[in-house]
């Protein structure tokens, strides 16, 4: 079993978790947005501080891969980096939609439910009216690709007719209104993202030695990034 500091930066929660034998040891996340970069050293820091260790200790470092917020997955990732580098440790990539579906299961689990008919998906907020979204079933299997897209009242209506699905993530609010009349949706929308979900796919990576190029590893953004236009009074007018 494995030491494993795991980092969520792939939405508006800064996260920061530091997993042992495939449990949670310590976690420390703020959903104050646009703070990552301020926040994401400081919280290392502090899970590391509390565990009563040194970060030399830590066996690898597992970073949500996305897909997610441009900015948030960067700096994860040239965080994750920036460790391995200085401390000669493995990277771990983690999907930031599929950890998010295992953490809604195992919740699902501990609250006694275990119909092998439940779907799980997560969706991230991918701005205006898209969301990150797939399906997930009761073993963390994929059940559908991951897609960038526009929810209506009719999306997912072919899978929702023979099962239950489970909408969890930040970009499932917004998408309550258009589903949440079927009689197999089920929205858990403040369940969000997390780095102490990834702590259970780290280790399985971990012990097979699933590592990704710390090099040349890249996030999964899905979407091209398009920069906004600048505010600044006078540019581009």
């Amino acid at each position: 079993m494995a030491v494993i500091l795991c980092l969520e930066t792939a939405t508006a929660v800064c996260s920061v978790a530091l997993g042992r034998d495939r449990e949670l040891w310590h976690l420390k996340e703020s959903s104050v947005p646009n703070a990552h970069s301020a926040r994401i050293i400081s919280f290392i820091e502090e899970v590391v501080a509390a565990a009563g260790i040194t970060l030399p200790i830590v066996d690898a470092i597992a970073v949500s891969e996305g897909p997610g917020s441009y900015t948030g997955l960067r700096i994860g990732v040239s965080t994750a980096k920036g460790l391995c580098f200085a401390l000669e440790k493995p990277m771990i990539a983690i999907s930031s939609l599929q950890s998010l579906a295992r953490g809604m299961r195992d919740d699902i689990l501990q609250q006694g439910m275990t119909s092998r008919d439940l779907l799980f998906c997560p969706m991230i907020d991918a701005r205006r009216m898209e969301v990150y979204s797939a399906l997930y079933d009761m073993d963390n299997q994929k059940k559908r690709e991951i897609r960038a897209e526009i929810i209506t009242a009719e999306s997912f209506s072919d899978v929702l007719k023979d099962h239950t699905i489970v909408f969890c993530g930040d970009g499932a609010a917004k998408c309550r209104a258009m589903l949440e009349k079927h009689p197999n949706a089920v929205f858990h929308e403040s369940f969000l993202s997390s780095a102490a979900h990834l702590i259970p796919s780290a280790e399985e990576h971990y012990q097979k030695k699933q590592f990704v190029d710390v090099a040349y590893f890249e996030p999964f953004y899905l979407k091209e990034f398009i920069p906004g236009k600048p505010r600044v009074k006078g540019l581009f007018e």
